[in-house]
Order: structure tokens, then sequence, then C-alpha cells
């Protein structure tokens, strides 16, 4: 986090303390490990299928309680993957898009890419999405709704978000092709999103689904 010192600006302070780094550096003697090493590591355990269900109960209830793994190479397997999440969770809206087949009604110009709120076509089928009234997304991998965040597919984050929403309590407006083209300088930014977190959703899972047993 960022704390602004007396003499003004911002300062970086280390998230991960002294006493945390020791004692992961004790449990792995021999091996020279930094606090971004342990950083990356955690984020690692984090995303770790068998951590999260062999500690859902108390992940329910209480903060993240975090093991030392036994073996020194598990630990740099953890680190080196939550590493690679992390570069690509931060960089989401600069990964290559997915590929998906665009089929549109006619030539596009750039007041086609404003998006209402995106739709599936059909009940069960998540293959193809309505993008707007011209537009449609066809070949989307059933795996990439499978990376979930908050309890919700990351593209369903995005269909939800990509869209032009009212509050009724307050009547505001939430128009996200306003941010897409005032903002980003980018008419087609909500579509793209939607690819890009195809992408980001694929490659999370390829890399969790590497991640070693939990041996500790």
């Amino acid at each position: 986090m960022f704390v602004a010192p007396a003499e003004g600006g911002l300062r970086r302070r280390d998230a991960i303390t002294d006493a945390g780094l020791k004692h992961f550096q004790s449990a792995y003697p021999g091996e020279s490990l930094s606090k971004k090493d342990l950083f990356y590591y955690v984020y690692g355990i984090l995303h770790s299928p068998d951590y999260r269900e062999r500690f859902a109960d108390n992940l329910s209830k209480e903060l993240p309680r975090i093991p030392a793994v036994k073996k020194a190479a598990d630990f740099w397997a953890f680190s080196k993957a939550g590493r690679a999440l992390a570069d690509l969770h931060l960089n989401y809206e600069i990964v290559e898009p997915y590929p998906l087949a665009i089929e549109a009604k006619g030539t596009l110009t750039n007041a086609d890419y404003r998006v209402e709120k995106m739709k599936f076509v059909k009940k069960g089928d998540k293959s193809t999405v309505i993008y707007n009234h011209r537009i449609t997304l066809k070949g989307i991998p059933e795996a990439a709704w499978g990376y979930v965040v908050n309890g919700k597919a990351a593209l369903d984050w995005v269909m939800e978000r990509q869209a032009v929403r009212t509050y009724k309590a307050s009547g505001i407006v939430n128009d996200a092709n306003d941010w897409a083209v005032e903002t980003m300088g980018n008419p087609k930014y909500p579509l793209e999103l939607f690819q890009r977190v195809v992408t980001v959703s694929l490659e999370t899972q390829k890399i969790v689904n590497s991640l070693p047993p939990l041996d500790i």
C-alpha cells in the first residue's frame, strides 16, 4: 500500500512483514526468497483448488491463513504461478483479445459498437452472446465461464458492467459507452474487453490447473 510521508509525495510500504518473511525463509533454509517472491506465493496459494476446498469453512468465516508447503520446489511453483496470474489479472486490458467469431449485420461504424445490455441468445447456451442488435459473438469456449470472481464468472461481470444501467433510487445513468469513448477513446472497448476476459479466463485456468497439490 502507499502512504504519504511528512515531507510530501508517496512512499511504498510492504504488505509482507519482516516477521512473515523470516517465517517462510526458515521453512526453506538455503533458499533466497524475497518479499516479492512471498507475495506471489500467497497469490498462487489463494488460487489453489486444493487450498480453497480444504479450508472452505475457515475462508467463509475469517481472513485467509497461508500455510508453508513442505517442499521448496512447491513454494517456487506457487510463487511462479502467482506472478503469472498477477501479471495476467493486472494487465487484463492489454492481453490479446480471444478470436471470437463476430457476426455483424452490414458494415459497422464506431456508433454500431454501442452496447445497451449483452444477453445470451438462448437459455443454457453460453457459446453465443448477443452484443447488440447488429453484433453477435459466437464460439465462446465453455471453459471461459469457469474463472469465477466473487461467486460469479468473470465474463458475467463484464456482461453486467459493460451496459447502460439506471439506478432507480437516484435516477443516475451509468453508461459504459461513455467510459469507452471519453476515457478509453475506443467505442469498441466493451466488445474487446469481453474478448480479452475470455483470454484471461482461459489462461488463468491453465495456470491454476498446473499448480502442484497442496502438501503442507
